[in-house]
């Protein structure tokens, strides 16, 4: 086999994309490489193998390969194809609003969004991807309110899409979502979803594929693209989250999946709540609501009423909190065994409502409340919802303390510690920190400073 730069084993997207554009084998493509290789004076024994290294361990041919390859492609494809389009020219710092464009056009979304992916786990470093700006969120915000659904035609492209391609992706994202739930957003498993968004749902969405098959592509690349944004969420990457749930919104929207918009749009509004803009939340969850209602499931709407709920929590309006609980608490009880209900909420039960709705008391420094509301959710399955079960735990001990029950927020709060000690989440951290400050009037009793003391194990600093 012809010797390889080498390079680190993160898989070229961008040829793997024209590739499969292209529709052509791997031995076929090799083929014509040897022969253009020998017009060009060179012997090279390229093979099938070869393009598998250079397509998934992101390996260089030695020149004048690369040249060749665009050579090829060009051919196959009938445009003009580059050394920086099969992702073989120098590696560089990527434009600051990659993973920032919302097109209007979808196959330019379709190629915004592939260009991100494939800078998520490659040497090309987005500049200025750790920041987070709200206003970000404006322009894919207004035009999915605009039209939150794209029509959906038959696609002809590279290699056809079938219905194995779509459950292959669904699996994906079913066993990222429980890993997720159990272990936190920094968990090796989901790293598989960055990988599967740029090696696998790339390639399918620039194939051939027919309109149902279409809506399914769409929408469960939308739904990867959102486990992807919440695991560095989660994990305290906010930039690059944020890009993450942008191109989600702009997969469902070319799906004409209205309901799989507003679940996006709805964990976009939680973002910018948790980021301190409880104002711009109310707004994206209010909109996500009135454009998705006649076309969600009732368990897709409750969600985001709950969503709004917080966000008037979080801004001190409690009549408004009240009634936007009220809403979600009256869709929770509308939803129906009728085929319609998504599998990818089934999480959101009312033990995870009354969780929420716990934070929500105590963020209105509605104390007793918020600890009726954390009784109503004991039911959640701690084993299966480790994070969330924890974050509870630690809103439940500061609402003690705002009670000045140091006893008991003593007690609860060292059982979220044990639990959310073996989750990775920055945002759990926080929970624990909120704690650990509510305990400052008390810093000088033994009690509490064991356990402030105890804490900064998992908050990896003093506390």
């Amino acid at each position: 086999m012809a010797k390889s730069q080498g390079r680190d084993k993160t898989p070229n997207v961008a040829l793997s994309r024209l590739v499969a554009e292209s529709g052509a084998s791997r031995k076929s493509l090799a083929l014509r490489l040897r022969n253009l290789c020998e017009q060009a004076g060179y012997e090279r024994k390229y093979t099938h193998a070869s393009w598998s290294n250079w397509m998934t361990k992101g390996m260089i041919p030695d020149p004048p390969a690369p040249e060749l390859i665009t050579r090829l492609l060009s051919e196959r494809l009938g445009r003009r194809i580059t050394l920086a389009d099969i992702g073989m020219a120098a590696p560089s710092t990527a434009h600051a609003d990659t993973g920032l464009a919302f097109p209007r056009d979808r196959g330019q979304a379709v190629t915004a969004a592939a260009e991100f992916w494939s800078t998520v786990d490659r040497r090309t470093v987005i500049a200025g991807a750790a920041a987070f700006g709200i206003t970000h969120f404006t322009t894919p915000t207004a035009r999915w309110l605009i039209n939150p659904a794209d029509p959906v035609e038959t696609t002809l492209g590279g290699r056809r899409v079938g219905q194995a391609d779509i459950d292959e992706l669904r699996e994906t994202a079913e066993e990222a979502r429980r890993w997720d739930a159990r272990y936190g957003g920094g968990n090796w498993k989901l790293s598989s979803v960055n990988a599967c968004l740029a090696q696998r749902a790339s390639p399918l969405l620039s194939g051939t594929y027919s309109e149902p098959i279409g809506r399914q592509l769409f929408a469960v690349t939308a739904e990867l693209a959102r486990l992807a944004g919440w695991s560095a969420f989660d994990i305290g990457q906010h930039g690059l989250a944020q890009r993450h749930f942008i191109q989600a919104l702009r997969m469902a929207k070319a799906g004409g999946d209205a309901e799989t918009g507003c679940y996006v749009l709805t964990t976009m509004a939680l973002q910018a709540l948790i980021r301190g803009f409880p104002s711009e939340a109310i707004d994206m969850a209010q909109g996500a609501y009135t454009h998705a209602k006649h076309a969600a499931a009732p368990r897709v709407l409750s969600f985001t009423k709950l969503a709004e709920a917080r966000a008037h929590g979080k801004a001190g309006d409690a009549a408004a909190a009240s009634r936007a609980l009220r809403e979600a608490e009256d869709l929770m009880s509308a939803i129906r065994d009728d085929g319609r209900d998504p599998q990818w909420l089934e999480y959101y039960s009312f033990p995870r409502l009354a969780s929420d709705a716990t934070e929500i008391h105590r963020d209105l420094k509605q104390s007793k409340a918020a600890l009726s509301w954390s009784t109503q959710a004991d039911a959640m399955p701690s084993g299966q919802y480790t994070r969330a079960t924890g974050i509870r735990l630690a809103v439940t001990a500061s609402a003690h303390l705002q009670l000045g029950r140091l006893d008991q927020g003593l007690a609860v709060g060292q059982r979220a510690l044990s639990i959310l000690g073996g989750v990775e989440s920055a945002r759990a951290q926080d929970y624990l920190r909120n704690v650990v400050t509510s305990l400052q009037p008390w810093a000088k009793e033994a009690a509490a400073s064991t356990f402030i003391r105890q804490s900064r194990t998992v908050l990896g600093h003093t506390a």
